[in-house]
C-alpha cells in the first residue's frame, strides 16, 4: 500500500466537493441566464452565466474519469494532477462574477 493512501474516504469527499461545486456552477449559471433571458437583459450579459453552466456541466459530466485517476493515482503512489479540472472551475466562477458586474453596471 501506499504511503499516500489513507482508508478515510478522502477521495469520495473530494469526488462529492467537486460534484458539489459542478451542480452549484450549473444551476446558478443556467438559473441567472434564463433569469436574464426573460427579463430582457441584453445577450451580452447572458453569456457569462451561459459559460458558468456549461462548465459546471463539462465538470459533472468529467466527475467519474477524474475519480478514477485519483483513484489510480492514489493506489499507485503517482502525484496527482486536477489542473484541468481546476481551471475549468476558475474559469465558471469567473464567468459568475464578471456576469454579475456586468448585471449591476447595466441595470
Amino acid at each position: 500500500m501506499s504511503p499516500l493512501w489513507d482508508e478515510g474516504l478522502q477521495n469520495e469527499r473530494t469526488r462529492l466537493a467537486w460534484v458539489r461545486t459542478a451542480a452549484v456552477l450549473a444551476v446558478s449559471g443556467l438559473g441567472a441566464a434564463g433569469t436574464g433571458l426573460r427579463i430582457g437583459v441584453p445577450p451580452v450579459i447572458v453569456a457569462p452565466f451561459a459559460l458558468a453552466a456549461l462548465c459546471g456541466a463539462l465538470l459533472l459530466a468529467r466527475t467519474g474519469v477524474r475519480y478514477q485517476r485519483v483513484q489510480r493515482a492514489l493506489h499507485g503512489g503517482a502525484p496527482l494532477d486536477e489542473r484541468a479540472d481546476a481551471v475549468i472551475a476558475w474559469l465558471g466562477t469567473l464567468a459568475v462574477a464578471a456576469g454579475a458586474v456586468l448585471f449591476v453596471l447595466v441595470r
